[in-house]
């Protein structure tokens, strides 16, 4: 525990440990719990996937299953600004790619990497639900529609 109060800070860490005690005798609340984890600490480092093994009695084996199978969860720190980009057939087949590309030109980075500085991560997406828009990506929540190559440029300098 003292780890985790170095590396995330006290009220993280506090947060976390009342989140689980009001779980830990759900059943069937693994997952809940380790979503909790992952919306406090914005990814399931391995100091928190022992914690839980120890406090829930759940073989570690089993918590890092679960994280590695379910998209939903990371085992990396993301960027202050998660970029979704979505690569579902729609948005595919007017350009995605081309714009993902770019983007990971502009930042310098590969799908499922965080820049250096900590700033943007990339990840792509399936769907987000807006294929007359497409192709559509999301930075931490605010949706980009139409987006050509020549877009991206413009929209990060809105982050930065």
């Amino acid at each position: 525990m003292e780890t985790l109060c170095q590396k995330f800070g006290e009220e993280k860490v506090e947060r976390f440990k009342k989140a689980l005690e009001e779980l830990k005798n759900v059943p069937g609340s693994l997952i809940a719990i380790m979503n909790e984890a992952q919306e406090i600490f914005g990814y399931l480092p391995i100091e928190v996937q022992l914690y839980i093994s120890k406090e829930m009695n759940v073989p570690l084996t089993e918590i890092f299953g679960i994280a590695t199978f379910y998209s939903r969860f990371t085992l990396k720190p993301s960027g202050k600004y998660k970029i979704n980009l979505c690569m579902g057939t729609a948005c595919y087949v007017r350009g995605a790619a081309m714009v993902l590309e770019k983007i990971k030109e502009k930042l310098g980075i590969q799908v499922g990497e965080t820049t250096p500085d900590g700033k943007f991560s990339l990840e792509p997406t399936r769907c987000l639900g807006a294929c007359g828009l497409a192709p559509v990506m999301m930075i931490n929540g605010e949706v980009f529609g139409r987006l050509t190559p020549d877009d991206v440029d413009e929209i990060l300098s809105k982050f930065e």
